[in-house]
């Protein structure tokens, strides 16, 4: 794309590559990206190909922005070369996402400086934090290295020595950060909370994620059956991974038992040997990519996040919800969703609770539907993309970064 002048310019960084919105941190950049575009903004994209599907995304957004900068990463190598900060201190994130062309792409686009680096993911940080701007968003969602801290406490000694440094490492560059970027934000006011905990003197914006309510939306009832449940998401992320295995071990033998029809639906790219397994077990269905969710919960009467290794507003959560179905969801899946109505959400904590919150769903299908739909209303009025954009906005002005 042609240079356009008189236009804000931005270098937008991100993990992955912000196309198509198919998974968490994809659905957020992507959001926040087009936003940005359409405001007027001429765009810089440094990110990362993960897979051979993503150039055909990184043309899509060529065709977008200014320039887009995606080296491949390759995970084997990367996870080899992060082992150099044990040698250098610094936490391993750092060196995984570590690639020379980016760091000349963005040396190159900052030789004037920009109007606003945007930085989402604090593994992405380290390429913003000597080229100067106008300003600086670093977008940290929740603190990456509490994630560290919490696969340390379910780990072995090794993983309990390793994840355990990671947490400590990350979390000081994480402090680091946030004192030099002009704004930093996070995904809820729990996050808000321990952010100032963790890094006292640092005030973080809260910017939630949205829902594309058009696209989650119910389109009848015809197939629905009243004894499925679905989760949602990549299924090679580890907070998946051990929640929807879990459940399945510990939760889905007694409402099988109770509801000998009854259908758990996992939905969602990447499933690992682990999760493909579960596909044998009687009414278990592993689905593996598939082209678009909401067919899929138009299948289901309820749907679960018994998720224990996350917290913030979850995507699948939002997504299920304005599906018009109610959710049964762990204490840390359900974190930062403000006043949902008492009846949309079950927020179970245990193999007890979450067994007896998709029983109560299974057992009284109208019930099921009522409260789905109350799910839905709530979802359209707190949760549209729209308002986390005047949000946005607000920061932006706040910076003033020069939109006309």
């Amino acid at each position: 794309m042609p240079n356009q002048a008189n236009k804000p310019r931005v270098v937008f960084l991100c993990q992955r590559v912000p196309w198509p919105p198919d998974r968490g941190d994809r659905i957020t950049t992507w959001h926040f990206l087009q936003h940005l575009l359409a405001r007027g903004a001429e765009v810089r994209i440094g990110c990362f190909q993960e897979e051979d599907r993503d150039q055909s995304a990184v043309e899509f957004l060529r065709e977008r922005c200014a320039e887009v900068v995606a080296p491949r990463l390759a995970r084997g190598k990367a996870k080899l070369t992060s082992l150099r900060g044990l040698l250098t201190g610094e936490p391993l994130t750092l060196p995984f996402f570590r690639s020379r062309e980016l760091q000349q792409a963005v040396t190159r686009w900052c030789e004037t400086p920009p109007d606003l680096i945007y930085v989402y993911s604090s593994s992405m940080a380290q390429y913003a934090l000597q080229p100067k701007a106008s300003a600086k968003i670093m977008q940290f969602a929740e603190l990456d290295s509490d994630k560290w801290r919490q696969y340390a406490t379910v780990s072995g000694p090794l993983g309990k020595w390793i994840y355990g440094r990671e947490a400590k490492r990350l979390l000081e560059f994480e402090a680091k950060v946030a004192r030099t970027c002009s704004r930093s934000l996070v995904v809820s006011e729990v996050e808000k909370q321990l952010f100032q905990e963790l890094i006292p003197g640092v005030v973080p914006d809260v910017l939630p994620n949205g829902v594309d309510i058009e696209h989650f939306s119910p389109q009848g009832d015809g197939d629905r059956h009243p004894h499925t449940a679905i989760f949602t998401g990549v299924m090679d992320y580890e907070p998946n991974v051990d929640g929807v295995c879990w459940f399945a071990e510990r939760c889905w033998p007694t409402l099988r038992e109770r509801f000998p029809d009854a259908q758990l639906l996992i939905v969602g790219s990447k499933p690992i040997a682990k999760i493909t397994a579960l596909g044998d077990i009687p009414g278990i269905t592993v689905t593996g990519r598939v082209g678009t969710t909401p067919p899929y919960f138009d299948k289901s009467s309820v749907a679960i996040a018994p998720l224990r290794l996350a917290r913030g507003v979850q995507n699948k959560v939002l997504e299920a919800m304005s599906m018009a179905l109610p959710i049964v969801a762990s204490p840390q899946a359900s974190q930062g969703l403000g006043s949902v109505p008492e009846q949309a959400l079950t927020v179970a904590d245990g193999e007890e609770q979450t067994i007896e919150g998709v029983a109560k769903w299974f057992a009284d299908p109208e019930r099921a539907r009522r409260d789905g739909l109350a799910a839905a209303a709530w979802v359209r009025t707190e949760w549209r993309w729209e308002h986390m954009y005047d949000r946005l906005d607000a920061i932006l002005d706040e910076l003033k970064v020069p939109f006309s």
